[in-house]
């Protein structure tokens, strides 16, 4: 099944591809479409954004939001998740003393934003640690909650952590954050296509998601999703044309306007969007999820077994979908990325965290156990 679905996708054969969570991977029948979406924006270019712009948005934004369980006027497509959350930092308008509370298993990319954004104000972005193992959910809950505050203005964690591939109950924090108050963001970059994510369920103020990684649409195509009670005080990231718009510009609806007319710009992956899911629902990608958890579950067996480390995370709790980290021993992860890399043609992430040293790697539907083996082989041989 996996060699059947691996000659759909343009990744190179040669290599043991085992990076899916850093970009995705964008299926052969999908990019075709993609492509054409471009065609079709080339060869009447007028046409397209001026007369077909606004109601094509409007479809894949129906279809995205049927996927996510949300009504369409409650998302809008961003090329990122940092894109994103950086229009919503920039308009919380922090006051000197107040916190962002969050996790110390964040993207560094947020990290950064939210201390520049600090910065500015004088606020204090606050990283609640949350160490190794992680036991069960309610443990992790009561824990994170430890660190709310008097001070305590915006709650900001990850959906599935990019560092350590966790995936974390922001359900019961969401729930807990509009209990007291407190704003609630959650980065759901790598979510979407690689667990269910139900966004009325999970009952986030705003929710990003990447819609190029695990649900493997084309680069450049996320979303942002706002409760309407939020959505006013969102000012855009660019002004443009549909910021304070004309009668009859647009879609009528400032929240989308606002950020999705931001002057000229290529919006097939955008458009691509629904034809991902469709290819999903197609390749009945639930059997395939449930097995790549299955060849991540055994590679983490297999290789906690080599390194004599611990799990960071227990197995079979929710901890953990297509995508885990192991503890390594204490190597050089440079030398060790390009042995791997040039030896034996494995692309797999190495990282330094909390002072550990980590592989975190990824199981798509194009990858195989023999793809697994190459990884083990590997890591068997150079550590």
């Amino acid at each position: 099944m996996a060699d059947s679905i691996s000659t759909q996708f343009l990744l190179n054969p040669e290599v043991t591809f085992l990076n899916h969570g850093s970009f995705g991977a964008c299926p052969r029948p999908v990019f075709e479409i993609y492509q054409d979406w471009q065609r079709q924006l080339e060869y009447q270019p007028v046409e397209f954004l001026g007369r077909r712009a606004v109601p094509l948005m409007a479809d894949a934004r129906a279809r995205l939001a049927a996927h996510l369980n949300c009504a369409p006027d409650e998302l809008v497509y961003f090329p990122n998740p940092t894109t994103a959350i950086n229009m919503v930092a920039r308009n919380l308008h922090l006051q000197p003393g107040d916190e962002i509370l969050t996790t110390d298993h964040e993207y560094g990319a947020m990290d950064r934003t939210w201390r520049y954004v600090c910065q500015q104000a004088g606020a204090h972005y606050v990283q609640q640690p949350m160490p190794l193992p992680m036991t069960t959910h309610a443990d992790f809950v009561t824990a994170f909650w430890a660190g709310v505050t008097p001070r305590t203005r915006v709650i900001f964690l990850s959906h599935i952590t990019s560092p350590t591939a966790l995936i974390f109950p922001v359900a019961e924090i969401c729930r807990l954050a509009r209990q007291a108050g407190l704003l609630c963001i959650v980065d759901g970059a790598h979510a979407p296509g690689q667990i269910p994510v139900d966004l009325t369920a999970i009952g986030a103020d705003i929710y990003t998601g990447a819609c190029h990684k695990w649900l493997m649409a084309p680069k450049g195509a996320a979303f942002l999703y706002v409760r309407p009670e939020a959505q006013h005080w969102l000012n855009p990231l660019v002004v443009s044309w549909g910021y304070a718009a004309e009668p009859g510009f647009g879609t009528g609806n400032p929240f989308l306007d606002y950020h999705e007319w931001q002057g000229t710009r290529d919006l097939a992956a955008f458009l691509t969007v629904p034809a991902a899911i469709d290819f999903q629902r197609q390749q009945n990608w639930d059997a395939v999820r449930e097995r790549c958890y299955q060849f991540a579950c055994e590679a983490r067996r297999q290789i906690n077994a080599l390194t004599g480390l611990p799990p960071i995370c227990p197995e079979g709790e929710g901890w953990f979908r297509q995508m885990f980290t192991a503890r390594l021993p204490d190597v050089d992860l440079d030398v060790l990325k390009v042995r791997l890399y040039e030896e034996y043609h494995i692309e797999v992430p190495l990282l330094r965290w909390q002072g550990g040293a980590f592989v975190r790697v990824s199981l798509q539907g194009y990858n195989t156990l023999a793809d697994v083996e190459t990884l083990l082989k590997g890591l068997n041989a150079v550590l």
